[in-house]
């Protein structure tokens, strides 16, 4: 029998919230990331449980139990029960009546079979019972073991059912797939034969979606089939991943950890990005890489600029556009520059200059400071 042991299932918080279905002849199961990431010993970061007990039952027995009951996606039959400070979000089973590609229309169910029947991948089908023991009404466990990313049923109709499951399935592959297993051949003939659906997306699902592929240890080999099957230039016209496998072996090289936006910015310019509907601040990061990379400041001024974390962004990318190593020299340039201050301040040259005369005299006396590695002194800037 397979169990789930880790201290999350037995922490008194949560089977207090467990409890106050069960203890009403309600069933309780987790499922989804908790149970795929426990079974995995991967971090669970969220606990969701599904349940047979009705939204408007569930927020009444929670009550009942003293726990705070939140009717986060109530009409999805979704209801957040804060236990410990610890959120839970309990979902009711549910089956699809009717899908567009985007949406389901669904409805409340009694049977764990029909929930699970409804879900993406066999791997996010198990369940597990308040005491940890698993419940596998589809037989995903195997491909979990296997680390084999699966559609439930065929996966033509899954993906009908919702075309961002075709970049989910990459997403998928990047995180729990075995890379040396390859990818699965039904899923992929079936991606490639619905890529027209991938244009009536929203934007914002596509790039929340791409994101969390990039931030994957290692997303190149997804991507790169992503490519093969079209499913890049449908999404993101004029993307090119070249450079992208070599930037994961400079980051490893490195010591850096995963960027999503930097490795966005390996395969977009900034025109294209704009079409994920990023925030400012992402928007503005992605732009800044790019223009960087490919501009001519020296690695040293980049740490100045952006402190020595800040710009190994940029010099990570550099490299891997221009299929140059990453050395120890980079680093201690990046360094040299992170630690630099520029010694002139603008009341050094007041009042000989002013306005629009003191930035560009400024900027001027910068740029021979950093030529010259961070060696002139303020007295040589100001005699000069």
């Amino acid at each position: 029998m397979t169990q789930i042991t880790e201290a999350w299932v037995s922490d008194p918080t949560t089977q207090k919230v467990c409890a106050a279905l069960t203890d009403a002849n309600a069933q309780a199961l987790f499922v989804g990331g908790c149970v795929r990431n426990a079974l995995l010993g991967a971090p669970v970061s969220d606990i969701d449980i599904a349940t047979d007990a009705l939204p408007e039952q569930v927020m009444k027995l929670a009550r009942a139990a003293g726990l705070k009951a939140i009717p986060t996606g109530i009409d999805h039959g979704t209801i957040t029960v804060v236990s410990g400070g610890n959120p839970h979000e309990i979902t009711t089973f549910r089956r699809d009546v009717e899908t567009d590609g985007r949406r389901a229309v669904v409805a409340f169910s009694d049977r764990v079979e029909e929930d699970a029947a409804r879900r993406d991948f066999t791997m996010n089908a198990i369940y597990a019972q308040p005491d940890g023991r698993i419940l596998d009404p589809l037989n995903g466990l195997p491909d979990l073991q296997a680390r084999r990313v699966r559609f439930i049923g065929t996966a033509e109709n899954r993906i009908r059912e919702d075309y961002l499951r075709s970049l989910r399935y990459f997403r998928f592959h990047a995180w729990y797939g075995d890379a040396e297993a390859g990818f699965d051949p039904d899923a992929l003939a079936a991606i490639a034969a619905n890529l027209d659906g991938l244009a009536g997306l929203s934007r914002e699902r596509v790039g929340a979606e791409l994101l969390k592929l990039l931030a994957a240890d290692d997303p190149a080999p997804s991507v790169a089939v992503m490519r093969q099957t079209g499913v890049l230039t449908h999404l993101l016209p004029g993307a090119n991943d070249k450079a992208l496998a070599p930037l994961i072996a400079l980051e490893q090289q490195a010591g850096a950890e995963p960027e999503p936006i930097r490795r966005l910015a390996a395969l977009v310019a900034p025109e294209i990005a704009k079409t994920l509907r990023l925030s400012k601040a992402q928007l503005q990061r992605l732009t800044r890489m790019r223009h960087e990379a490919s501009g001519s400041a020296s690695v040293a001024e980049l740490g100045f600029r952006y402190g020595a974390e800040g710009g190994l962004h940029e010099t990570l990318l550099r490299c891997a556009f221009l299929e140059e190593p990453w050395t120890d020299d980079l680093r201690n340039a990046l360094n040299l520059g992170a630690a630099a201050e520029f010694p002139i301040r603008s009341a050094d040259l007041i009042p000989d200059f002013t306005g629009p005369a003191l930035g560009k005299k400024l900027a001027e006396l910068e740029a021979r400071w950093i030529a010259s590695g961070f060696t002139l002194t303020r007295e040589d800037l100001l005699t000069s």
